[in-house]
Order: structure tokens, then C-alpha cells, then sequence
């Protein structure tokens, strides 16, 4: 007997995605609704460290990830110049364990597509162009509402609904995300053969410009820089931006502003922050990943965290014989004080970047980021 026999999630991202795969390979019936009319993501990389990939390895997934994305060693840290200096080569921390890579890097698309088949695979019902806009407790569970008529009523509802989530207003959350003074340019380009990890760029006109493998033959690269409205530029301008902010860096990024001048596409958004107290439930409507809590991803655990979040609440919901505050107990205390460290760290090696020196010590705090999240893990 489970907790749950009939749930509802909003959002067809990384933590409603997750939560459907391991409830319907349970046998509940799940009912994905998501606001967009398909299946997208930001069509650029994402870095993911080795606690997703154990996630994925839990969710069933990791063959197909592993097969779609490049995963690696190592961290290269360097300077700005024509020469691109190398100033620290820094062992990355295995914190998936020892049977996972330390990292590795995928586009984002692919690994929305594998999660979406898989989660209809194991029987979730998947339903695009469908917005949750009402949410009401009944007696039996949540009664749910979707594009302003009745969807049904569910055990429980997930709000994986992202940054801006609808779930999270409708429940009464006034918990929002805050932007921490960043701004980020992403382009997905091609790999040049020397690259064969993440390489970062500390000093010069950014915070931070980097890239990472997502592939033989791909990665996708970034500049990091204080957030500024970007709205309402063109293609040519905003290539134009990232042509003129990267001229600093030599080595690869000469590779990288070719693909640019080709017509690489670019996208911008800024950094956010938050995390919603405990509780991140309402009666039987709990809200999880981006949707309860956002970092930016300067240590690169956000989806990880997304994960998480997935795979400990439908662990609970499976072994429970009903939604109690027991549950709702053993849920925050795992998951709650995890985020909190996640966002704190990565706000921390954001804000240090602001504050200091854009050089200094760059290695050593970025290093001992890294032991802080394999210690929880």
C-alpha cells in the first residue's frame, strides 16, 4: 500500500518528470499537466554534477544520459589573454560516489526528451497546453483545476512548476525568486578537440566565462556578467554583446566566436535566488524543485537539487500508507536544510565574485564549495 494512488503534478520539467517516473513505475496513476503547448527547455547546455547522475541511475535513466552527453574529470580554471593561461587544474569531487563520473554536460532538449519517455513509458499521462489555475482541499484529497475547469481530484499535487510557479501563488506561498545581480549569455556551439572539460575564465570584462562539453562535437559556452535588461535585442545584437564581452579570452573562445559570427543562437537570463521555509506544502499540495527553490548556477546544482527533491518525496509517498504530517516531517527535514546549503553556496561564490577581486582565491573557494555539497550528499 502507498500513500498515494492518484496524483497530480504541474510542470513536465526535471522535478515533475522525475516524481511521474517514479510514481507511475509504481503503479500510480499520474497525471502530468504542463502550461506550454510541447515539450521545450532553453536551448542551450546544462553542467551536471555527480549527485544527478546517481539520481538518474535511481530513476532508471542514466544509460540513455550517459549515451546523449559528455562526462568528464577535472575542472580547469584559467585567465584572460590572448594565451588563455591555465592558473589552477582542480580535481572535481565525485559527489554522486564512486561509481559516476565528478561531471558532465548534456543539451538541455535531450535530456527533457529522455525524461518525458520515460515517464510515459511507465504510464504517466502527459498533457501539454494544460495550466493548473485552482487548486481547493476536499475531504478525499486536492481538487484540482486546470485551464478553469475540473481536472479531477488527486491524493496529492506536485508543484514542479518552475521559478514562477502557479501552484506555489495558488497555495499561498508568497515566497518569490530574487535576482542576485547576474545576468548570464548562453550559446550552444561546437567543441574544438582540446576542450575535454569545463574550462572557467576568472579576471577580464565578466564574472566568469566559461564552457562546457555536452557532447563529441558540442558544448555549450557562457559569460557571466552583472545582470542588465537584455529585453528587446535582436539575434545580431545579442551575438554582438557576446562577440564583444568574450574578446578578452584567447584559446577556445577563438572557436567560440566563430561559431558566434556564423550564427550561433544566444540567449540571456538572470541569476536568481530563493528558497521557500518550511513547510513547501499546503494540505495535499506540495511544491518542489525551482518552484521551492532557485540557485544560481555558479556551483551547478540546480536540476541535482530538482532531483532530489524528486526522488526522496516519492521515496516517502511509496513507503507511507497515508499523507500525514509524519511524512510531511521526514520530507522537510531531508530536503529543507540540503536546499538551504545548495542556495547559501551558491549565492556565497556569486556574491564573492561581485565583492572581491575576480581572480583572487578563485580556486581554493570554488574547491571548498564543492567538499561542502559532497558532505550531504
Amino acid at each position: 500500500m502507498t500513500a498515494v494512488t492518484k496524483v497530480a503534478i504541474a510542470g513536465s520539467g526535471v522535478a515533475g518528470l522525475a516524481t511521474a517516473i517514479q510514481l507511475a513505475k509504481a503503479g500510480v496513476a499520474v497525471d502530468v499537466f504542463e502550461s506550454k503547448p510541447e515539450l521545450s527547455a532553453l536551448g542551450s547546455g546544462i553542467t551536471l554534477q555527480g549527485n544527478a547522475l546517481r539520481a538518474f541511475a535511481a530513476l532508471g535513466v542514466w544509460d540513455d544520459v550517459q549515451r546523449e552527453g559528455y562526462f568528464f574529470e577535472g575542472l580547469t580554471l584559467r585567465a584572460p589573454g590572448p594565451d588563455a593561461p591555465a592558473i589552477a587544474e582542480l580535481p572535481e569531487v565525485k559527489t554522486g560516489g564512486p561509481d559516476f563520473p565528478a561531471t558532465g554536460g548534456m543539451y538541455r532538449p535531450d535530456l527533457a526528451r529522455i525524461l518525458l519517455a520515460h515517464a510515459q513509458a511507465a504510464g504517466a499521462d502527459v498533457r501539454f497546453g494544460a495550466k493548473v489555475t485552482g487548486v481547493t482541499e476536499a475531504e478525499d484529497g486536492v481538487a484540482v483545476e486546470v485551464d478553469g475547469s475540473p481536472a479531477g481530484t488527486y491524493d496529492l499535487l506536485v508543484g514542479a512548476d518552475g521559478l514562477n510557479s502557479a501552484v506555489r501563488e495558488l497555495i499561498g506561498i508568497e515566497t518569490k525568486p530574487e535576482p542576485t545581480g547576474m545576468g548570464i549569455w548562453r550559446s550552444f556551439v561546437s567543441r574544438p578537440a582540446s576542450v575535454e572539460h569545463s574550462e572557467l575564465y576568472y579576471g577580464g570584462p565578466v564574472y566568469i566565462a566559461g564552457y562546457t562539453p555536452t557532447g563529441e562535437d558540442t558544448m555549450y559556452a557562457y559569460l557571466v556578467e552583472p545582470a542588465q535588461d537584455r529585453t528587446g535585442l535582436s539575434d545580431e545584437e545579442s551575438v554582438a554583446i557576446m562577440l564583444e564581452e568574450s574578446a578578452a579570452y584567447g584559446g577556445p573562445w577563438n572557436d567560440i566566436r566563430a561559431d558566434l559570427q556564423a550564427g550561433a543562437h544566444v540567449n540571456y537570463t538572470w541569476f536568481t535566488q530563493h528558497i521557500v521555509p518550511a513547510p513547501w506544502n499546503r494540505g495535499r499540495s506540495v511544491v518542489i524543485g525551482d518552484a521551492a527553490h532557485s540557485c544560481p548556477p555558479t556551483i551547478a546544482q540546480g536540476a541535482a537539487q530538482a532531483l532530489e527533491d524528486a526522488l526522496v518525496l516519492t521515496e516517502l509517498l511509496l513507503a507511507a500508507d497515508t499523507v500525514d504530517d509524519a511524512l510531511w516531517d521526514a520530507f522537510h527535514a531531508r530536503r529543507v536544510p540540503r536546499a538551504q546549503a545548495v542556495v547559501e553556496a551558491s549565492v556565497q561564490l556569486g556574491q564573492w565574485q561581485i565583492d572581491h577581486d575576480r581572480e583572487a582565491d578563485a580556486p581554493g573557494l570554488i574547491f571548498g564549495i564543492a567538499h561542502r555539497m559532497a558532505e550531504p550528499a
